[in-house]
């Protein structure tokens, strides 16, 4: 995995062995940043199901202010910590070893808000319709914000997660990625 563009374009990520961990594939990651505006200066990103840390390490390349990563697993944390320190990105991110919904709980406690939301949940385990619904139920997403979803095409999303709604879908391969932005409440 590399970084494309950006600050650290070029550098080497690293990605643990063994099948647990499922990387964004090079071209989708290339796609979706092409599709994601070019300047990411002072955005906030929060990355659900982490796994490497590579595309919020692609986000802070490209000049986002901040990340918080989280994954459920002490490996992926392990070796997001490991991508971090590796670009000098140590001190921009934060990184929880915690299970996704009790974090979307805590994030929205402390009143956190994000500019960008990356959710790519393990394919075919149902988890992409509760995150969505978590995160809009709690609101981590500013209204000008941008949430995008990897997914398997064979996982289906509805429409809208009040206030969120579904504003494009790309596929690549068995590959979906699906954009939700904030919508007021009357138009939904």
């Amino acid at each position: 995995m590399r970084i494309i563009a950006g600050s650290v374009k070029g550098r080497q990520l690293k990605a643990p062995k063994g099948r647990h961990l499922r990387p964004t594939a090079a071209r989708v990651k290339e796609a979706l940043f092409n599709i994601l505006p070019h300047d990411l200066s002072g955005f906030r990103v929060l990355d659900l199901f982490a796994g490497t840390g590579n595309l919020s390490v692609e986000a802070l390349s490209r000049g986002a202010a901040e990340a918080v990563l989280i994954d459920a697993a002490t490996e992926a944390g392990k070796v997001i910590r490991e991508n971090l320190r590796a670009v000098g990105f140590s001190d921009k991110a934060k990184v929880w070893v915690a299970p996704v919904l009790k974090s979307t709980r805590l994030l929205a406690r402390r009143g956190e808000r994000f500019d960008l939301i990356f959710l790519d949940p393990p394919y075919e385990k149902d988890w992409v319709g509760k995150t969505l619904r978590a995160v809009a139920q709690e609101g981590l997403l500013r209204e000008t914000g941008i949430l995008v979803v990897e997914h398997s095409v064979r996982e289906k999303v509805e429409k809208n997660y009040a206030p969120l709604r579904l504003r494009d879908q790309r596929r690549y391969g068995t590959t979906l990625l699906s954009f939700f932005e904030h919508c007021p409440s009357e138009i939904l």
